[in-house]
């Protein structure tokens, strides 16, 4: 289901969007609904984890624990800005990429420029949908690990995501049916 975003659209009065950035929580489906709208409109599909990690050159929970959060953040940053220079794609970045602020002022520069191709959409999901969805992932995502600071984590990056362009709820419907929604707001 669409949720109405607390600003208005942007791209009405601009050109089409070229690439489509998918922000959001982790569990909100971001890689999932990413990869089925992006085959939807034939355009192609780049987890921005993927390109951090090639860039690295090891997997992104050893960046966490050898180099620390802060050294992530930065690679982030590289692999994101390289991102914004597709079109015809969808991109799906970190849930965590919103809170480091060159990051998060690059995504929100990039969607909200007067010639600016890109929609920003923020995948929703609850707190209590993303410990349903990401149970027994811990290993995987370094911030799961930390229970303790997943609501404040939550609650902290909530905001930001609501400056997207777009808004869709992932918590009651299956990602096909948000990559739909998704594919129809484009066309």
């Amino acid at each position: 289901m669409t949720k109405p975003s607390s600003h208005p659209p942007e791209h009405s009065s601009l050109r089409k969007p070229r690439r489509v950035v998918l922000i959001g929580f982790m569990g909100a489906g971001k890689t999932t609904v990413g990869a089925l709208a992006a085959k939807q409109l034939g355009w192609r599909f780049f987890d921005a984890d993927d390109r951090i990690e090639a860039i690295a050159g090891k997997p992104i929970h050893a960046i966490f624990s050898e180099e620390g959060e802060a050294a992530f953040r930065q690679l982030e940053f590289k692999a994101i800005a390289s991102l914004l220079q597709e079109e015809d794609a969808v991109i799906a970045v970190g849930g965590g990429a919103i809170e480091h602020e060159p990051t998060r002022n690059l995504m929100l520069t990039s969607a909200k420029t007067e010639d600016s191709a890109t929609l920003l959409v923020h995948l929703h999901v609850t707190l209590a949908g993303t410990l349903a969805r990401c149970e027994g992932t811990g290993g995987l995502r370094p911030v799961f690990a930390d229970r303790a600071g997943l609501a404040a984590r939550y609650e902290r990056r909530h905001p930001w995501y609501q400056q997207a362009q777009l808004t869709l709820d992932t918590e009651n419907t299956t990602p096909e049916e948000v990559a739909q929604r998704l594919a129809e707001h484009l066309r």
